[in-house]
């Protein structure tokens, strides 16, 4: 049976959740509380993070690396352009968002406000949600930019690069911390994306003690 060890609201193991789904890959989720460091799960992923994914036999660790994998190991759709400049733009982008929006606004909203209490590591630093709060705005106004010039942020098809946006986008939107009125192109964006088959295990996703806004799980939001 394949099987993904993964934490609900990380948007690492949301990103590879939502391929898999695109590429119809059936696979059992097994929720890993990876903080705890336990030895069967560093001896699936010695690094300690997830998501880690046994496929077919294979356990495979760090996101872009799995979605790359089954990008060419199932191609069928296609996630990743053929060309040499459109496999930059996406993996530009892909490291955009696991990169700097991770590093300026996930981890300092996101895990200041849920993942510290999951992992009774204290309480939310003020001023982290204060900055993470700022800086999501240029990032969205970015994203307006891209999808001002094309129809999705990497160009004319759907790719990877909006997976990895979506998934970031989605676990701050299961705690209200997007601001969907910033822009209507954006949010048209994610209205498409939100409304994928593939999208549908996200969405009912439920963390205990942090119960979905009535918008999370509303393709009409």
């Amino acid at each position: 049976m394949n099987r993904l060890f993964h934490s609900p609201l990380s948007p690492f193991c949301r990103k590879v959740r939502l391929v898999l789904a695109e590429k119809r890959i059936e696979v059992e989720l097994i929720e890993e509380r990876y903080w705890e460091q336990t030895p069967d799960f560093l001896r699936r992923n010695p690094a300690g993070k997830v998501p880690v994914l046994r496929l077919e036999g294979r356990v495979m660790s760090e996101s872009q690396a799995i979605c790359e994998y089954l990008d060419e190991k199932f191609p069928d759709p296609a996630l990743i352009p053929r060309t040499p400049e459109g496999r930059y733009e996406v993996r530009r982008l892909c490291s955009w968002f696991d990169d700097k929006f991770h590093h300026e606004v996930t981890s300092k909203l996101l895990y200041e406000r849920v993942n510290k209490k999951v992992m009774k590591q204290g309480y939310p630093d003020s001023k982290n949600v204060k900055m993470g709060a700022q800086k999501i705005k240029y990032h969205l106004d970015y994203m307006g930019w891209l999808l001002d010039q094309r129809r999705w942020l990497a160009g004319d098809a759907m790719t990877l690069a909006d997976f990895t946006a979506a998934a970031h986008l989605s676990s701050l939107d299961y705690i209200s911390d997007v601001d969907w009125n910033r822009s209507a192109t954006v949010k048209d964006w994610y209205a498409k994306i939100k409304s994928r088959p593939a999208f549908r295990t996200l969405l009912v996703d439920q963390v205990p003690g942090f119960p979905q806004p009535s918008h999370y799980a509303d393709l009409d939001f």
